[in-house]
């Protein structure tokens, strides 16, 4: 098969897709009988990222498959394309949401008393209606609580392949103010599949500690970076 051929029905299909598409979907792009082998859309899908090396766009792999977005580093001058507020997430979301993925599965029970505080429902319905986060089974003591993990689509949000791609918290504490009391740990199970796709959420209102208004992270930093070369329906 050509191989600029090949490449060019990549890109066009990542770009119209504005979605992570799987290297299976891919393939299946191209008439059976000229259908590409998986190392073939491999060597394609390397060779595309390398022309992107000095743009700005790259190819980035997620758990979901493969896409094209905007570079890090060029997030804050794209993101003027949107002049409405982004939206941001409080300390206490984020340090929530730290707490079950570095220690999934984790009950609300053993979030708060890890952070010291009671978890405020609104941050759990937050990450829930957002699809980062969703029950994955009980605790097997008295009530039976809810056990909480991540979902493919919070490894599709934050650009990762695994949860082994996690960032150290020191890196955490540098961009979220996280803190690092949370003893976090590394070991994870497997991320269980997501059950529908993330939308666009506010701010959980409510929050009642100390000091949160001063730790909020901005969506344009976080979330910018993630936005692909197409628009989606209902993009954030």
């Amino acid at each position: 098969m050509n191989e600029h051929y090949l490449r060019n029905v990549i890109e066009a299909a990542l770009l119209a897709a504005g979605r992570p598409v799987p290297p299976a979907e891919l393939i299946q792009l191209f008439d059976e009988n000229a259908r590409p082998s998986s190392e073939q859309l491999r060597a394609a899908i390397d060779a595309l990222a390398a022309e992107y090396g000095a743009r700005g766009i790259e190819l980035k792999e997620t758990a979901s498959g493969v896409r094209i977005q905007v570079r890090r580093e060029l997030a804050a001058e794209v993101s003027r394309l949107w002049p409405e507020r982004p939206v941001r997430y409080s300390r206490a979301l984020l340090e929530t949401l730290a707490l079950i993925a570095y220690r999934q599965p984790i009950t609300r029970g053993e979030i708060e008393a890890v952070r010291g505080v009671a978890v405020n429902p609104n941050i759990v319905r937050t990450l829930l209606e957002r699809s980062w986060v969703r029950v994955v089974g009980h605790r097997e003591v008295p009530g039976r609580p809810e056990l909480l993990g991540t979902t493919r689509e919070f490894l599709d949000y934050f650009g990762l392949r695994s949860l082994d791609e996690l960032p150290p918290l020191s890196e955490l504490k540098a961009v979220g103010d996280i803190n690092l009391q949370l003893a976090l740990s590394a070991a994870a199970p497997a991320v269980a599949e997501p059950e529908a796709p993330p939308t666009a959420i506010a701010e959980p209102p409510g929050e009642e500690e100390e000091g949160e208004e001063g730790g909020e992270l901005s969506a344009e930093g976080g979330d910018s970076h993630e936005l692909v070369a197409a628009p989606r329906d209902g993009a954030d």
